[in-house]
Formats: structure tokens, sequence, C-alpha cells
């Protein structure tokens, strides 16, 4: 089954939610963790317990196990296993933009089935060009996995890039939404490539929620403590919202340790979106 078939399937289940499990020291602290290995596995595992079994996507981001050094690759190792046992599908938010070997190399280590760091989807950077991420993205088909490209970001500095025009007249950000719908194009189903869009952005001209439409999901990033609403998810991708893909982190693990509290919250946060197309 391929990876847009098996999300599709995942949300219809269990409701339109990605939860983020970001270990930054502050969060381990607040946990009364201590910043070290261990402090990671109990937070990590405590999340994976408690809100895997209720989410359809659970995105580690990679980042702050590898600050960890392996001990730290050990347990997000872990998580991927412990997220799969739950049902949740695995999308590393490792962010991850090269070219040639390098960036094939990133696809085997993170969309090969035989490696242990294997993901149902990861993350990706476009902004070498769009081309550069080809063998990352026909690995990812090779597998039924999925990619998510940045497309258009909430931090500060992203519209410096993001919407700056090209020679065509398009923006960057629509030429990146274009090309993740021409990969889609063929796809018997919903398309496995998809793409990252803020929910507090504001879109540039050339971005209508006709060209987000691009027959795959879009990973909404930016939802509770950054900030967007239901609201801002609809002003945005407004018949777009079929595809949208609410990612919530900080709101969702502030319930945390208690892994009632976790899951409750992450169940509320699903029912939240419930409405959107």
């Amino acid at each position: 089954m391929t990876f847009g078939a098996r999300l599709a399937k995942a949300i219809e289940a269990r409701g339109r939610l990605c939860v983020g499990i970001d270990p930054h020291p502050a969060l381990l602290d607040s946990w009364g963790f201590t910043d070290s290995a261990f402090g990671l596995e109990m937070f990590a595992m405590t999340a994976v317990e408690a809100v895997a079994g209720a989410a359809a996507v659970v995105k580690p981001q990679s980042a702050f196990f590898e600050r960890h050094g392996a001990r730290g690759v050990a347990v997000l190792e872990q998580v991927i296993a412990g997220c799969r046992e739950r049902g949740a599908l695995v999308l590393l938010d490792v962010k991850r933009g090269d070219i040639g070997s390098t960036v094939q190399a990133y696809a085997d280590a993170y969309l090969d089935p035989s490696s242990t760091l294997a993901a149902d989807a990861v993350t990706a950077s476009p902004f070498l060009g769009i081309g550069s991420l080809d063998p990352l993205v026909d690995t990812a088909l090779v597998h039924d996995a999925g990619v998510f490209v940045l497309a258009l970001t909430s931090n500060p500095e992203g519209p410096a890039v993001q919407h700056a025009v090209s020679a065509d007249g398009r923006t960057v950000a629509a030429q990146v939404l274009d090309a993740v719908a021409t990969r889609n194009a063929d796809a018997d189903g919903p398309g496995s490539i998809g793409a990252v869009v803020g929910a507090t952005i504001e879109r540039p001209g050339d971005v209508t929620p006709q060209t987000l439409d691009v027959n795959g999901p879009l990973l909404v990033p930016g939802i509770g403590a950054q900030g967007g609403s239901v609201e801002d998810v609809r002003r945005i991708f407004g018949s777009a919202c079929r595809q949208v893909l609410p990612s919530s982190s900080r709101e969702i693990l502030r319930a945390g340790p208690d892994k009632v509290k976790l899951h409750d919250a992450t169940l509320r946060a699903a029912e939240t979106f419930a409405s959107l197309a």
C-alpha cells in the first residue's frame, strides 16, 4: 500500500492530526528529566506510549535525538519502532536537502526498509533546486514511503526565499507546489509526495487553494502553541483543506509527563480538526 493510501486510511481511523515529538532541553526539564540520553529516552518513550495509539501520524524531530550522539539515535530507533507497534505512521522530521549521491544516502538511511531508521515519510528541503530531491522522491516511491517538501514555512526568514520571483514570474513556493503536484499526477489514489505549508503564513499572490491542491498531503505545522487555528487553516487552504494534516507538538507535549493527559490532549486536538473537509 502506498504512503498516500496508508495516510488516508490512518486519518479515516484516527482523525486528521500529526503529533510532533520534540524533546528539546526545556521540555525535558519541565517533565522532570535530565538533558541526557537517559532523560531523552524517558521523555520520548513516555510520549510514544501516550500518543502513538491515538494519533494518525507521529513526527519525531531528528535533531533533538542527534544532539545526544549515538545513544540519542538509538532512542530515535526505539521511537520509530514503538510508534509502528501502536499503529501510528512515522514522519521523520529531518529536513534534509542535498545533491547526487549524498541525497541518495539520506534516502537509503530514512526510507529503505532495511535501515533501522526507516520511516513512513520524511521532510525535505528543496532549496538546492527541487530536482535535487529526485533521488529521495524516487526512493520513497519505490518503497511506498512519502516525502513532505518544504514550500511555505512560518519562520520570518522564509519569505526571502520562498516568496522570491523567478524568471518565469512565479514565486519559488509556487514552483515547489507545482513540482509536488506533478509528482502526484499519475498516482492511483492519494499521492505520496506532500508539501509543508505553515498555519500562520501569508500566501504570495500566486499560491491559491488551487495551487495548494497537489493531490497529496499538506503538512501544516504551527498549530496550537505557535498560534495557528482551524480558522487559519480554512483561510489559507480553502478547498484544499481535505488534504491538510495539522501538526502540533508543544501544545500537546505540555500535558506531560502524565500519559493519560497526553493521550487526552491528542484526542482533543484531533477532534478540533474533525470539521475540515
